[in-house]
């Protein structure tokens, strides 16, 4: 009796104590949940919706600066009109009626200074200038539908804030045209009469496109529509905008038809950016959030309450095996021992593989590392070996009719530049060598011509200080003086001059290659810049082109600058102008690698 007794003892002892480290571990699995809860509200879900919020408020103040800054082109643009002195004096001149000879030649000079202006990017509808009545009496353009007259815009200019304090106001024609209007006045305040920039709804379009999951309006300090993305369909009007009544210039609100919409109003324009976006799209990342968190949570109580009830068992399992050995131990047994448990420190185990994981990528970068050297060099002495060949059979057939002639000094100088060139050609055609080097091979060069054309050539190279800093592939220069000698020349008649610059300043290196030849045909150096940029880095097709200027030449070197100098070169070609004959090659790079 008193053993039966014994071990219902043990067996109560054993289940209060599960019960007591159950409930234990309930309580304090409670209170973990609680504070996850209370952490995953304050520290996640509110900060996540604030930060949807202001990703709507700089969607929106981005799209404003992007307006700003359009009208602030047009404001340096009237600013450039009105720094030529000869505006005032045409405007000054007097009274004349278009259809008079002085009035056309008026006109004409007016299109002239907003054409030197404007330059040659157009991102503006028009421009027009008007006299002090309001009065049109030049057009840059002269579309059919630009407004005639600017009376009405000066009827109510003294109502606009901006047209008191700068100058200059945003005025709207009709439903769609809107322009930038200028008063042209000197510097005493005297006004000559206004400059009207009618503003491109294209770039006002383009303001406002670009933003995902997302409708924005731009509207007028009148809450009119100026623009919209996406474009609203014939016949929809733009939605009524209510900010709060104590709003600022920016902020974000719930609308009535459970929309955020976040605002900005420009303080430069007036005008006022709207963003609009579901509630749901809004708040979706914070809901999925919460629901993600009470599942999470709801799992965890279920998994914890499987979890608790066994761990504890387990827990309780060698005190279990430790009663039940004590009750059967006995004199015979009394070295009787427990199994040992093995473990395994699976721990280190992972951090190994690991390491192993990382040589082994480390290895793996560097053999794609050195394939992609390889292929560099690869392409880059391929493009040199095309010029190569080019190069010595011009020189040589000079050197052929030096020798018919008789000239055997000539000759023996010509095949010392000859011998020069053809070592700095030859010698390690993949490495690359400095300004200094390069300069050097074209003065070869030129020395060689020199001999064919005589005192009809005169050539100058003006190098730099820095130059022996400046790394750049071989055969560079040479290509496009040789282009200058073989086609430049063709139809003008001597002294033929070819000028080479280089200047060091800020980090960035500039060549210019400068000749007084007969220049481009029109259209020739867009095309030429065109094959340059659908080259891809040297992968453009050279064989289908001769070796005639803008062609294999200029295509083959350009590329070769690519692959050693990428997003920090900078190419360009241009006719002389104001009567000078001639073409100027400019190459500028940066001789950091952190340009971009």
């Amino acid at each position: 009796m008193a053993t039966i007794a014994q071990r219902l003892r043990g067996g109560r002892i054993q289940a209060s104590l599960q019960t007591k480290f159950f409930l234990t571990f309930m309580l304090l699995l409670l209170i973990v949940l609680g504070c996850f809860l209370v952490y995953v509200n304050y520290m996640v879900i509110q900060p996540l919706k604030d930060k949807t919020e202001n990703e709507m408020k700089t969607a929106a103040a981005q799209v404003s600066d992007q307006l700003n800054l359009y009208i602030n082109n047009q404001n340096q643009l009237s600013q450039r009109i009105l720094s030529n002195k000869e505006v005032f004096t045409l405007l000054s001149a007097g009274d004349y009626s278009q259809l008079t000879l002085e009035g056309l030649t008026r006109s004409r000079r007016l299109k002239d200074i907003m054409f030197q202006a404007l330059g040659p990017s157009l991102n503006i509808e028009d421009m027009m200038i008007y006299d002090l009545t309001g009065e049109r009496i030049a057009s840059y353009i002269g579309y059919a539908d630009s407004p005639p007259s600017l009376r009405p815009f000066l009827e109510e200019s003294s109502k606009l804030a901006t047209w008191t304090a700068s100058g200059y106001a945003l005025y709207r024609q009709g439903t769609d045209a809107i322009s930038f209007v200028r008063a042209i006045m000197n510097q005493n305040g005297q006004v000559y009469g206004y400059l009207a920039v009618q503003l491109d709804q294209r770039y006002l379009n383009r303001s406002a496109a670009g933003l995902a999951g997302g409708k924005v309006y731009i509207m007028d300090q009148e809450q009119r529509l100026v623009s919209s993305s996406p474009a609203l369909r014939e016949g929809e009007a733009a939605p009524a905008f209510t900010a709060p009544a104590s709003a600022p210039a920016n902020g974000i609100y719930l609308s009535s038809g459970q929309n955020y919409v976040a605002y900005h109003q420009s303080a430069e324009t007036g005008w006022t950016t709207y963003v609009v976006n579901p509630r749901n799209v809004v708040l979706g990342p914070v809901n999925s959030v919460k629901y993600i968190s009470i599942l999470l949570i709801t799992a965890l109580i279920l998994f914890s309450f499987i979890f608790i009830y066994f761990s504890i068992r387990n827990l309780l399992l060698p005190i279990r095996k430790l009663r039940s050995q004590i009750l059967r131990m006995n004199y015979s047994n009394l070295n009787m021992k427990a199994a040992p448990r093995t473990h395994n420190n699976e721990l280190i185990q992972l951090n190994g593989a690991f390491q192993e994981l990382l040589e082994r990528l480390q290895e793996s970068i560097e053999r794609e590392k050195l394939a992609l050297h390889e292929e560099v060099k690869s392409r880059n002495s391929a493009l040199q070996a095309q010029i190569a060949p080019h190069f010595i059979h011009n020189v040589l057939y000079l050197i052929s009719i030096a020798a018919q002639e008789g000239k055997n000094r000539v000759v023996s100088d010509m095949c010392k530049h000859l011998s020069d060139s053809l070592r700095y050609i030859v010698s390690s055609p993949y490495q690359h060598v400095t300004l200094t080097e390069e300069l050097m091979h074209t003065r070869h060069y030129l020395s060689l011509v020199q001999h064919n054309f005589e005192d009809d050539l005169a050539w100058e190279i003006d190098g730099d200080e820095a130059q022996g800093r400046i790394e750049l592939p071989r055969l560079v220069i040479q290509p496009f003086v040789e282009n200058c000698i073989e086609h430049a020349f063709k139809n003008t008649d001597p002294p033929w001059k070819i000028e080479v610059r280089v200047k060091v300043y800020n980090g960035l290196w500039a060549i210019e290659i400068r000749d007084n030849g007969e220049g481009f045909e029109p259209g020739r150096i867009r095309d030429i810049l065109d094959n340059i940029e659908g080259s891809d880095s040297g992968a453009y097709e050279l064989q289908h082109h001769t070796s005639g200027i803008g062609n294999m030449g200029i295509v083959n070197t350009v590329n070769r600058l690519k692959l050693m100098y990428r997003n920090r070169l900078f190419f360009n070609i241009y006719n002389h102008s104001d009567g000078e004959k001639g073409a100027t090659v400019q190459i500028i790079a940066s001789m950091s690698k952190d340009f971009y």
